[in-house]
């Protein structure tokens, strides 16, 4: 399933502001939704993971009436590789491995084809 395509634009934090020189104030960030598309109406973005503690990695959460930061455990699936999902526990549509940012995937292949020696994944056939 494709990545959902939601942005959401987060202002500094106030400390960063009140640390930061009068002309040289921090700007907004973007970020992107992790999730697959077909997912509630909450979206979600990593922003930082303190270590991998339960509950150490914070993921910002939007909707159209609020954005919120707040600490989730990771998601305890693994695929067939033993490699564990990248979203947070209890998170709606499928796991990481299933959703594909079209973008990444387009990038991927013209570099493939222009410099296939990087990829020696895609030339035994095993692509993506």
């Amino acid at each position: 399933m494709n990545q959902c395509t939601a942005v959401a634009l987060l202002p500094p934090p106030d400390h960063a502001i009140a640390l930061s020189a009068p002309e040289h104030r921090p700007e907004p960030g973007h970020v992107l939704c992790e999730l697959g598309k077909e997912h509630d109406h909450q979206h979600a973005a990593m922003l930082w993971d303190e270590g991998g503690r339960p509950g150490s990695a914070v993921w910002v959460r939007w909707n159209t009436e609020r954005t919120e930061l707040v600490p989730l455990p990771w998601c305890s699936a693994l695929d067939s590789r033993n490699e564990a999902c990248g979203l947070f526990a209890g998170h709606p549509s499928g796991h990481s491995w299933e959703v594909t940012d079209p973008t990444d995937e387009a990038i991927t292949r013209v570099l493939a084809e222009r410099h296939p020696h990087l990829f020696p994944e895609r030339r035994e056939g095993g692509g993506r």
